[in-house]
Parts: C-alpha cells; sequence; structure tokens
C-alpha cells in the first residue's frame, strides 16, 4: 500500500495538525494533541492513536506507559482541513493525570479552576514514575 500524501490537509508551518480525540458512543472530548503526516499514517496503518511529541521531540503510541490505548474508530476532518477529530474506544485513562479525560475541570466566572469534577482513575505516580 502508497505511503498516504494528505495533500488536501494543512498542517502548520511545523508539519503538525492539531487532533481532536473523542470517545465514540459519547461524543465527549478525552483530549487535544498533535500529529505531523508520519503519525497520522501510523495511526491509519496500525487503528492507534500515534501522535508527536512537541516538548519532547519524538513520536508516542498513546498508551505505550500507561496501557490505556485509543483504538481508532474513525477518523474525519474539519471544513478547513486544518484539525482532524479522531473518534476512539478508550481503554483507561486519556489523561496523563489520571483521569478519563483531559478535561476534568472547570474554569470559573473568576477564572481559577475548579477542583477535578470527576474521580481519578489511576495514579500518575505509580504508572509513569515520580517526576
Amino acid at each position: 500500500m502508497a505511503e498516504p500524501t494528505f495533500d488536501k490537509l494543512k498542517f502548520d508551518s511545523n508539519g503538525l495538525i492539531p487532533a481532536v480525540i473523542q470517545e465514540s458512543g459519547t461524543g465527549r472530548v478525552l483530549m487535544v494533541a498533535y500529529m505531523n503526516a508520519a503519525s497520522l499514517a501510523k495511526t491509519l496503518e496500525t487503528g492507534k492513536t500515534w501522535f508527536w511529541s512537541r516538548s519532547r521531540q519524538k513520536y508516542w503510541l498513546k498508551g505505550e506507559s500507561s496501557g490505556h490505548v485509543q483504538t481508532v474508530k474513525r477518523v474525519t476532518t474539519d471544513c478547513d482541513c486544518d484539525t482532524v477529530l479522531i473518534e476512539v474506544e478508550q481503554v483507561g485513562a486519556a489523561c496523563h493525570e489520571g483521569f478519563k479525560s483531559c478535561f476534568y475541570r472547570e474554569l470559573r466566572a473568576d477564572g481559577n479552576l475548579s477542583e477535578p469534577i470527576e474521580q481519578r482513575l489511576f495514579d500518575p505516580a505509580k504508572v509513569y514514575g515520580k517526576k
């Protein structure tokens, strides 16, 4: 099979495109990460989500450390072709802080963040080690 070209997608000047990860079935947004053409191709090829880490400058497979993998159900793009939406079946937590979703706090009217609005599913120190 030929390597996908993604000619219609609009990657930024660093070759990245935002990927919104949504839980299939519930529609809940679990996380947002970045992909380059290679990680998007690997995602389509394997059916698991692969991303480009801007801070570590390397590829990463979601769940490679935690076992909390995402199985891809569908990949779509927005009307401008500058963002991808990936519907997944999430095993365990999507957030490295131990929550189902990375969006686990509310921004209050005073500009402060609330305490977590859901239960933590795992202790990050036990899964990833102490930082």
